[in-house]
């Protein structure tokens, strides 16, 4: 029996020293190209691919989601600069009215002591709204003899042009327009010279 064990053990000994040969010899060793593409055919082969697949997805949906996220802080701040630009939009919109009732006030003639008080006194008041507009970058558009401008006057009649208003120059104005910064709150309305 021992020497069945002895060449058993024999036998394999000489079957590794045959591989080996073999290997130095230049022959292929195992586990070929061939078995290398079946090995790319198993199920965990297959499950890799899938999962490099998904990783790849994430990925993409991962930047995606990045530029999204820079692009919605962007148009943030752009909006919340436009904001802090134009604040005062709503307020002036609600005082402009005001302004011109207080300059029709002083159109009309002040006839005794107590008028000519209540007239200084409507002077002041919108000599004070008015600053207070200027100091919040709120202007008055529309006086004669400017060049006709429709992004910030609204023509109401038109007027034969002569030599002191030649063709498209405001000849007069009927109500005053505002502009807060670069944007108009109020065009101004006014008779221009054709």
């Amino acid at each position: 029996m021992a020497e069945e064990k002895k060449s058993v053990d024999e036998q394999e000994i000489d079957a590794t020293q045959a591989t080996a040969s073999e290997n130095i010899e230049g022959n292929e060793p195992q586990g070929t190209e061939a078995d290398a593409t079946v090995d790319q055919n198993t199920p965990e082969a297959n499950q890799i691919a899938d999962l490099e697949a998904q990783l790849a997805a994430m990925e993409d949906k991962y930047l995606r989601s990045q530029a999204e996220i820079a692009n919605m802080h962007t148009r943030f701040k752009k909006e919340q600069e436009t904001m802090l630009k134009y604040e005062g939009t709503k307020l002036a919109k609600a005082v402009i009215p005001a302004i011109d009732n207080l300059e029709r006030a002083l159109a009309v003639p002040a006839e005794g002591e107590a008028a000519e008080k209540l007239k200084t006194g409507v002077e002041m008041v919108l000599k004070t709204v008015n600053q207070a507009l200027e100091s919040n970058d709120i202007k008055a558009v529309g006086a004669e003899g400017e060049a006709f401008d429709p992004t910030c006057h609204q023509a109401i009649q038109s007027v034969a042009a002569d030599e002191q208003h030649p063709a498209d120059t405001v000849v007069s104005v009927l109500q005053k327009g505002y502009m807060l910064k670069d944007r108009v709150l109020r065009p101004a309305m006014v008779s221009v010279a054709q």
